[in-house]
């Protein structure tokens, strides 16, 4: 009997150890897990600093009013900016928290190997372009709506960005004849089809002079990292990031069809345009559906909340 008695104790103090090792590796994998969650916690309080920041700016300058009145109204709308940042902020958070739901709690961190890449300047040669958006040097695609309009040229240079040559591609956005706009994107193309973006410079202007460079970003630096713009065989359902820079590039696209049309004055498509749902959570009140048509690539922008189309004018391909 207690020969047994000890042969038990024995096996439930090694059931015991299992039991706790167990729960200690599944907590392990569940605080490795939750990299998205963690990821939207810290970018609320970021906003939320910035917030206080801009706020107590606001507030010193109201102390310099000598007329109480005016101090007084100053402080109101100092209080005011706030609770609207706030409230931005938390939006910004519910949009982060559904692509979470959407993407998986995963850390986002996709692994670039340069021999996974085609040379731009084969895309349309050698290399099958990817048909809804094809980097063929040459293509220049004409948009017009909301007042402005916008070329988009897919250029002969290229840029290397962490050992992968990607094509330079300039979108120049004018308002009358005025450039508001003047962007160099870089894209790269991999050997399974996908588009892949790795950055831009972003040059906003106002009344003919450079303001700022918002909007810019490159893959490999402050922790950015590059995202799919066009997937080599899209799916409906499929959600993926295009971009990433945190608080500065996050734009996100869905698959909604691929079966919708639309007709523009360049081109057309009946039943078989690629439509993306394309949404920030930088810009949480924001969505587009995009509609792409094979061989050109996109052609139509709407706006869901406004209805405003950006339409596709005139395309352009190098033998034209």
């Amino acid at each position: 009997m207690i020969i047994r008695s000890a042969s038990i104790n024995r096996l439930l103090f090694c059931i015991l150890v299992i039991v706790i090792l167990s729960f200690a590796i599944t907590t392990s994998a569940l605080a490795k897990d939750k990299s998205c969650k963690q990821t939207t916690q810290a970018a609320l309080n970021a906003c939320k600093f910035e917030v206080q920041d801009d706020f107590w700016i606001e507030k010193g300058k109201c102390y310099n009013l000598s007329d109480p009145a005016d101090q007084k109204a100053c402080a109101a709308e100092a209080n005011g900016m706030k609770a609207e940042g706030i409230g931005e902020c938390k939006d910004q958070r519910d949009a982060r928290k559904e692509v979470c739901e959407a993407l998986g709690e995963a850390p986002y961190d996709p692994q670039i190997n340069p021999a996974d890449f085609v040379d731009p300047s084969q895309i349309g040669d050698t290399v099958p372009p990817n048909p809804y958006f094809p980097l063929i040097p040459g293509n220049t695609s004409i948009y017009e709506g909301g007042g402005e309009t916008i070329t988009v040229t897919v250029t002969d240079d290229t840029k290397k960005i962490l050992g992968v040559t990607c094509a330079v591609v300039t979108d120049i956005v004018k308002m009358g004849e005025e450039v508001i706009e003047d962007t160099v994107d870089w894209f790269a193309q991999d050997t399974s089809g996908n588009v892949w973006y790795f950055g831009e410079i972003a040059q906003n202007f106002e009344d003919g002079e450079l303001n700022n460079l918002d909007g810019s970003w490159k893959v490999g630096e402050n922790g950015a990292k590059p995202g799919i713009v066009m997937k080599a065989a899209p799916q409906v359902g499929d959600v993926y990031r295009q971009e990433f820079l945190l608080g500065d590039a996050e734009d996100i696209a869905e698959i909604l069809s691929l079966t919708g049309s639309a007709t523009v004055p360049a081109a057309a498509c009946s039943g078989d345009c690629l439509v993306t749902k394309d949404t920030s959570p930088l810009e949480p009140d924001l969505v587009e559906n995009k509609y792409y048509t094979s061989g050109i690539g996109l052609i139509l922008e709407v706006d869901v909340e406004t209805g405003v189309r950006v339409e596709l004018v005139e395309f352009i391909a190098p033998s034209e």
